[in-house]
């Protein structure tokens, strides 16, 4: 006799063997509280670029907020509840967007990208999430005199280096103070809003706060057509996050071109990123933090 989905469970292909585990759905169906993990450090680098050169990779909908600048930040998360205190490492590259949709607007980080080195959270991100989520081999970082390193390659071609040098302690203190200032105690399953200035032109009752993203899926068999294709936000809320220690400094990021043959999935992706005009760069950041949140909270843009 065929087997039919539970309702209410999540499911990642193949559907045949029952729920799947992962970060949302651990052991028995039970979530994770994500307060004590995970432990993460992020080294981060930011640099201005050009206006239209980011216009360029915005979706339908979406629009550059504020000045053109990019971040780059490589991850390194370690005790990991859902894949039972493992790890693994992500490289992602953002900057300031907007969304306007028949109902909702959007502000926040644009995500254009998250590299993994692990298969479990790619899969899981892109189906569940819709994050843009591909794969990548990154390396622990390289501490040496005073210099940070950490880069990212796929099957022997590295193609980005980064480097942090000059990083000065901020007090713990400050940074809770800043992190609580864009913290709203909201119910799990809403995104905090920020309120329009009074006389503002916007139809819209309230804007939304987060990272943005873009999910697309193609159609089967029908290519050029998508079986889904629309704006994701990952509310900013995340009251369990606690910053243990964050540095500041000055930082340096390169995107080396690739041929075809360097990356033959990934050049195109990587060559826009070389590509931007580094204008400035915008200075370095080392942030550790623990806990988090398992992104339940996640919702479409309509």
């Amino acid at each position: 006799m065929p087997y039919k989905l539970q309702p209410g469970r999540m499911y990642l292909m193949p559907t045949h063997f029952g729920p799947a585990p992962g970060p949302r759905q651990g052991p028995d169906g039970r979530g994770f509280d994500c307060q004590d993990t995970p432990q993460a450090v992020s080294y981060s680098v930011s640099f201005l670029t050009r206006a239209e050169q980011l216009d360029a990779l915005l979706p339908a909908g979406f629009r550059l907020a504020g000045e053109p600048v990019v971040t780059v930040t490589v991850s390194y998360l370690t005790e990991i509840e859902w894949l039972a205190g493992r790890g693994y490492n992500t490289l992602g590259v953002s900057f300031p967007a907007e969304y306007a949709g028949v109902r909702d607007r959007a502000r926040g980080p644009f995500l254009a990208v998250l590299w993994e080195n692990l298969a479990d959270p790619i899969l899981t991100g892109r189906e569940q999430l819709g994050f843009s989520k591909i794969y990548c081999g990154i390396p622990p970082p390289v501490v040496l005199k005073g210099e940070t390193r950490c880069t990212a390659e796929w099957l022997g071609f590295t193609f980005m280096d980064m480097s942090l040098t000059d990083m000065e302690s901020t007090p713990v203190a400050v940074v809770e103070a800043k992190v609580s200032e864009v913290k709203a105690p909201v119910a799990k399953d809403k995104a905090p809003v920020v309120k329009e200035e009074a006389g503002a032109a916007n139809p819209h009752h309230s804007v939304l706060t987060g990272t943005l993203h873009y999910r697309y899926i193609p159609r089967t068999g029908e290519w050029g057509k998508a079986d889904a294709e629309y704006a994701v936000l990952t509310p900013s809320a995340a009251p369990n996050r606690k910053v243990i220690a964050q540095q500041n400094g000055k930082g340096e990021v390169r995107f080396h071109r690739a041929a075809w043959q360097d990356l033959p999935t990934q050049y195109h992706i990587v060559n826009a990123f070389a590509e931007l005009e580094q204008v400035a760069f915008r200075g370095a950041t080392i942030v550790e933090t623990v806990g988090g949140k398992d992104l339940s909270d996640q919702r479409i843009l309509t």
